[in-house]
């Protein structure tokens, strides 16, 4: 096998996509216990949480590779390019899930393995169709896209509490305002290939505004309730409020004009807040909490 065709089914795991997912299941981990007291047990987590993530990503693309071949931020991928064929796809995707779910089962508990496996059918069996379906489809992303911190923290207690739901309220908001820009700044694409994006189907961008302006506000909400069950204390509140009000002001910038920088911006404030405020969570807990 060629560099190339190596390269291109990396590629088609998004290791940008499994990177957060690995960095947000490493957080949940730790802050089940606030420590890692078993660093086996974490790699474990991570290869098995890995190869699922990577794997429902591939599923995700065999399932649209017409609609990918429609769009232009897509046409390059390696399906529609025909570097890799569909049967293929489908083949390494479905080993990936199976051997990441193999793993978790075996090596860590059943609880990590379900939530993974609940994570794969979300994303790819009801978020993937109801791209097609509803401007919704955003929202119910969401959910799969906030299961990997809870996902960290199963695997550390075999078990599930308001910490953990907590972290999942936090990837859930933060996604909304993250991933409407992404459909603001692509809706001619969207559109061409049939996605019931927010903006393709409410196109004067006034419900995609409010959308933003709304979960931004409940991002900051989630975002302090750590501190409400001790979680947290106060130099995570200042900083969690003072953070907040980056994405906040930069979804006013964009009510105020509805141009494709201003959705860089709200994209650019929503990819810079969630690692701070990661790091901040483990930064007090480690000198301040």
């Amino acid at each position: 096998m060629n560099k190339q065709l190596l390269r291109a089914y990396f590629d088609m795991t998004k290791p940008s996509i499994m990177f957060l997912v690995l960095v947000t299941t490493v957080l949940g981990f730790y802050f089940a216990k606030g420590y890692i007291a078993q660093p086996w047990l974490l790699l474990w987590t991570l290869l098995g949480s890995a190869m699922t993530c990577g794997g429902a990503s591939v599923l995700n693309q065999y399932l649209e590779r017409d609609a990918d071949a429609l769009m232009d931020r897509t046409k390059r991928r390696p399906i529609p390019t025909g570097l890799i064929s569909p049967a293929r796809a489908l083949g390494f995707g479905v080993s990936l899930v199976l051997i990441g779910l193999a793993v978790l089962c075996w090596q860590v508990n059943l609880l990590t393995a379900f939530l993974s496996l609940l994570t794969c059918f979300l994303y790819v069996l009801v978020y993937t169709p109801m791209k097609k379906l509803t401007w919704l489809n955003t929202t119910i992303g969401a959910i799969p896209g906030a299961i990997p911190p809870i996902g960290g923290w199963a695997a550390a207690t075999n078990g599930l509490d308001g910490g953990a739901w907590i972290l999942f309220l936090i990837l859930f908001a933060w996604q909304h305002p993250h991933f409407y820009a992404i459909a603001w700044m692509f809706k001619d694409d969207y559109r061409k290939a049939g996605f019931k994006m927010l903006p393709v189907v409410y196109p004067d961008g006034k419900f995609t505004l409010s959308q933003i302006m709304a979960f931004s506000f409940i991002l900051i909400a989630f975002s302090i309730l750590p501190v409400m069950i001790g979680m947290s204390g106060q130099v995570y509140f200042w900083g969690a409020l003072i953070l907040g009000a980056m994405p906040l002001y930069c979804a006013w910038l964009f009510q105020q004009d509805q141009s494709i920088l201003n959705a860089r911006k709200v994209l650019g404030a929503s990819v810079i807040y969630l690692p701070l405020l990661l790091a901040l969570i483990i930064t007090e807990s480690l000198f301040f909490f």
